[in-house]
């Protein structure tokens, strides 16, 4: 199994942070992620910021605001983006690129997207006009134990649970779930991106697999009144973006080329939005 799928089975969301730095060396290795995985499947250049906290004090670093969620971080990568089509997926797919390959580094992550003070992040990141940060997360060691309420918030967005592979994969159309043998060779990705994180853990995508043939239809079902907020803002959007960076980086290290291309086969009926498409080589 390789190195970037035992990550995504291993990466948990990290509320509270051990009192122990981020060395330096892991720092620069992270700066050097962030040059590489800033280019989005639908075209956006997404601009990765890294943040680092080490030199404030504590209560300078609480006016930055993660409203109780996040404790003892002192490290923080962001996503940056401009408006268009497709930038909310793009801001997901890199940041998860990344966050995975941090993962690896052994460190801890978590995302947020409506849980931090954009205004107090886009200070700090030089934000443009038209510039958004879709979703941050801290990074550090985690503590050793959870704090009763990491573990009280983890069992309230039902954090170690996730919809059955029945739910989520298809064969043909949207009412026909996909029998785990007729994924073939993809089995193994598809369980990765049963994995990906999502916001309130909504796991809003659908896969539907042509029978007899390795194309991958991702479409957004989305979650009743989970709305659109802030302005350009589409959380579920970015959830997309991030099962598609898990599915990618499974089929990569399983030695499964293809290529994401737009198309919408016409099988999500009103229930669910197209999104993209993976066509297998």
């Amino acid at each position: 199994m390789g190195d970037l799928i035992e990550a995504m089975k291993r990466r948990v969301s990290v509320r509270s942070y051990a009192d122990r730095p981020v060395e330096q060396s892991v720092k620069d290795k992270i700066r050097g992620l962030l040059e590489v995985h800033n280019m989005g499947p639908f075209g956006n250049r997404v601009r990765l910021g890294l943040i680092d906290l080490s030199d404030m004090e504590q209560a300078e670093t609480r006016r930055l605001g993660t409203y109780g969620f996040i404790t003892g971080a002192r490290l923080y990568v962001a996503s940056v983006v401009g408006g268009g089509p497709g930038a909310m997926q793009d801001a997901g797919y890199c940041l998860e690129q990344v966050i995975i390959r941090i993962t690896h580094l052994g460190l801890g992550t978590c995302w947020l997207g409506g849980t931090f003070k954009r205004a107090s992040f886009a200070e700090r990141l030089s934000l443009s006009n038209d510039e958004i940060i879709p979703a941050i997360s801290p990074i550090g060691y985690a503590r050793d134990r959870r704090t009763m309420r990491e573990r009280v918030l983890r069992r309230f967005v039902g954090a170690d649970q996730r919809k059955p592979w029945t739910v989520l994969f298809f064969e043909g159309a949207m009412d026909k779930p996909l029998p785990r043998e007729a994924a073939g060779d993809y089995a193994t990705v598809l369980d990765c991106l049963r994995l990906a994180p999502s916001a309130s853990n909504g796991q809003p995508w659908r896969i539907v697999k042509p029978k007899d043939a390795n194309v991958f239809h991702f479409f957004l079902k989305r979650t009743p009144g989970y709305a659109k907020f802030l302005r350009g803002l589409d959380l579920q959007l970015v959830d997309m973006g991030i099962a598609m960076s898990h599915f990618e980086l499974a089929a990569r290290e399983t030695g499964l080329d293809g290529t994401w291309k737009a198309g919408d086969p016409g099988f999500g009926g009103n229930e669910a939005e197209y999104v993209i498409s993976w066509v297998g080589k």
